[in-house]
């Protein structure tokens, strides 16, 4: 139905959520008609900000009360899956920010409720928000790839690199982030898990770390920087890394090297075409934050969960996946603490 609106909800709107409500507002088959955050000053901001929106303080309240198709989660990591799931219960579409939870029987039990809630909703959608798979250049190297002329993929390398934080808030954040791999390599594990097939085992990982810049973390037991290997049953590797102090800005690349040639992605990272020569030398500017490098691919995401929805389309990941990625996470960071090899069994656990 083209000119049907899908009728949308944000939960949460701090710096993601106010993302989400910029792009589901502009998107033409959207209207957004509610938002919730307890954050008084978050609401202040909705009301100069998005016209006609209702702002709530409660979630359940605003679930209640208002007619709605869809809900956008991008509050707090910790209240995720219980936001998807009351959203599930209702029969509405959900896309929820990753990860789905820090705990993997959370996220398990999200996908649990939606399989189920699928018996009398067949055509609910509800799917985790991995923005790089939406990502232009990212999709350019996974379609060239699926075309088998470069052979398969042997290595994976990918790395998320944030700009440096003076300001202490990863300290902070770390106490409900589930750390560094939960978190911050979240995005470069989908991507792994894309790229080498989602149902490809898991035969061993390692990783290792160090607070460098912001010894406090090591009290949540996390770190500012982390590096992964894993290795899959079937010959194929990966290396990650990740990092919270970049001082140039925002530097995520990739690499998959394949039999027959590799493909990389961003690997000179740029923040636009120009090129600046001075006194200084020569040089090009770095995105400063994640949004920045990847806005579009928000937009895209926004645009194709909405024809999804609209037009009963399958999501482009899946739910499962989502949780396989977690997993991956968790056990890196079980690694990461602990400085042990974890090996895993046929079963895909932890031997």
């Amino acid at each position: 139905m083209p000119n049907q609106k899908l009728r949308v909800a944000i939960a949460g709107l701090g710096r993601m959520g106010k993302r989400h409500a910029a792009n589901f507002a502009l998107t033409p088959r959207v209207t957004v008609v509610a938002a919730s955050t307890p954050d008084e000053r978050e609401r202040e901001w909705a009301a100069e900000n998005l016209e006609g929106v209702k702002t709530y303080h409660d979630y359940e309240e605003m679930l209640e009360k208002e007619d709605l198709q869809a809900v956008v989660v991008a509050s707090v990591t910790a209240v995720h899956a219980e936001q998807t799931l009351k959203a599930i219960e209702k029969g509405l579409h959900v896309l929820c920010e990753k990860p789905l939870s820090i705990d993997v029987g959370i996220a398990q039990s999200v996908v649990d409720a939606y399989n189920k809630s699928l018996q009398t909703h067949p055509d609910q959608k509800v799917m985790c928000g991995f923005s790089r798979r939406f990502d232009a250049s990212y999709r350019e190297a996974f379609a060239r790839i699926a075309q088998g002329d470069y052979g398969q993929p042997v290595v994976f390398r990918s790395q998320t690199a944030d700009l440096l934080d003076s300001s202490g808030f990863f300290v902070e954040y770390a106490k409900t982030s589930g750390g560094i791999f939960v978190d911050c390599s979240i995005h470069d594990i989908d991507l792994m898990l894309w790229f080498f097939g989602e149902d490809r085992q898991i035969k061993s990982l390692q990783a290792v770390g160090v607070a460098a810049v912001h010894p406090g973390l090591e009290i949540s037991n996390d770190r500012d920087n982390a590096l992964a290997t894993i290795e899959f049953v079937g010959g194929r590797i990966a290396s990650l890394y990740c990092s919270r102090m970049m001082a140039a800005g925002q530097e995520d690349t990739t690499e998959i090297i394949c039999t027959k040639g590799s493909l990389r992605v961003n690997m000179e990272g740029r923040k636009n075409h120009v090129e600046i020569h001075d006194s200084m030398g020569a040089r090009r500017e770095l995105p400063q934050h994640y949004y920045e490098r990847f806005r579009e691919a928000f937009v895209t995401e926004a645009l194709e969960f909405t024809a999804c929805c609209l037009d009963n389309k399958p999501t482009p990941i899946t739910l499962q996946s989502s949780v396989k990625a977690v997993t991956v996470g968790q056990a890196l960071q079980r690694s990461l603490v602990t400085g042990e090899k974890l090996v895993f069994n046929e079963e895909g656990v932890v031997e």
